[in-house]
């Protein structure tokens, strides 16, 4: 069993000026990657939160490692519409942050079906859920930065850039795209509604805890302490890459702001600007330097679509939400290689460490979340 820090009391609670403290707050997803990070840091602003999802995906998981104490952990099936409506009932959220997915590309092109039946109807009844409950104010749900219509874009993605989706995944978060957009003016449109609903579009994240099959670090991981070469399908692909936290802070900042400004509806996305944007094979270069060998080989085989470039402009989140990213590329490599590496070697988690490291330079940066 890993090793977890024995206290919360040297986190700093303060950030978003106490917003989060007594909120009862609802995280869907919440046994996977960045659902896991999200709980953690909303505990430790002093949230009530509340988790719904299946369980872990694998093994091992960031949420097992965690071992968080004092949250409500409901594994649900968004499917299961009269199980998200109890849920509801019995919590009664202020705000939720909908991270619950089938989150993988080359999972989508096998799993079509249950791709589109939990991203899609799974976002259906959450909202149908929120209907029916009046203490939700916020509802924040997470889709991807893969929702664009895929062309040419040097600047990069704008929230107003026409959705498309050429994978069942990158498709059916295009189609909750809409939805969200349907159930904001058919149900939640008025001067001062009774819920403000927005979508947030993130880059790839890294981090520490992500032991998912199909994401480029976790595989990479996995390879080098196997001692083996992994076969990639692009390595010239280009993605935004940032640290989980990055989104989060995002994602928790605009629930702060949203609370008081229903001008703050609609989509936003959070990447991490051009200095983020390198290739598959560029990363991986990079995150040898923090972790040892690391070996990658084009396999040369025909694979489902994938886009080779993709980039995200996120300068509406940077001007109006006051939010910019805080940790470069190479910083974010290293803190998961070392995360990593303390994992495996030691049975450590260092995931606070990685929390209180982050919030102390959005400090020094003056980030206006802190």
């Amino acid at each position: 069993m890993a090793k977890w820090p024995s206290s919360l009391e040297s986190m700093d609670m303060s950030a978003f000026c106490d917003f989060y403290r007594g909120r009862r707050v609802l995280v869907t997803g919440h046994t996977g990657f960045k659902g896991s990070w999200l709980m953690l840091w909303l505990q430790t602003l002093g949230a009530k939160v509340t988790g719904l999802a299946l369980d872990p995906d694998t093994k091992p998981s960031h949420w097992d490692a965690l071992q968080l104490k004092d949250v409500n952990d409901y594994r649900v099936d968004l499917r299961d519409a009269q199980a998200v409506h109890t849920v509801l009932q019995e919590q009664q959220p202020e705000i939720i942050f909908h991270l619950a997915a089938q989150p993988l590309v080359r999972r989508s092109y096998d799993m079509p079906i249950d791709t589109f039946s939990t991203n899609v109807m799974g976002l259906i009844h959450l909202l149908e859920a929120v209907r029916n409950c009046p203490s939700v104010r916020v509802v924040i749900n997470a889709t991807t930065d893969k929702v664009y219509a895929e062309q040419t874009c040097e600047e990069g993605y704008r929230e107003n850039s026409p959705l498309g989706g050429h994978d069942p995944y990158s498709s059916s978060k295009a189609c909750a795209e809409l939805i969200s957009e349907c159930w904001r003016k058919s149900f939640f449109a008025s001067a001062e509604p009774a819920v403000r609903l927005a979508t947030v579009r993130a880059g790839n994240v890294i981090g520490g805890g992500d032991w998912a099959t199909d994401r480029l670090v976790p595989d990479l991981v996995r390879a080098s302490i196997t001692g083996k070469v992994l076969m990639v399908r692009q390595p010239n692909a280009i993605r935004p890459w940032q640290h989980v936290l990055e989104p989060l802070s995002g994602y928790l900042r605009l629930g702060q702001l949203l609370w008081e400004d229903v001008n703050l509806v609609g989509a936003w996305n959070f990447g991490p600007g051009r200095v983020g944007e390198i290739s598959v094979q560029q990363l991986s270069k990079n995150l040898a330097k923090h972790w040892g060998s690391i070996k990658i080989e084009h396999d040369g085989h025909p694979h489902p679509h994938e886009a080779s470039v993709l980039r995200l402009n996120a300068d509406a989140a940077c001007t109006q939400l006051g939010w910019s990213s805080v940790w470069s590329i190479d910083e974010s490599l290293k803190r998961t290689a070392c995360w990593y590496k303390e994992f495996y070697e030691n049975q450590k988690i260092l995931s606070q460490q990685d929390l209180n490291a982050y919030i102390k330079t959005a400090k020094s940066l003056k980030m206006a979340w802190v």
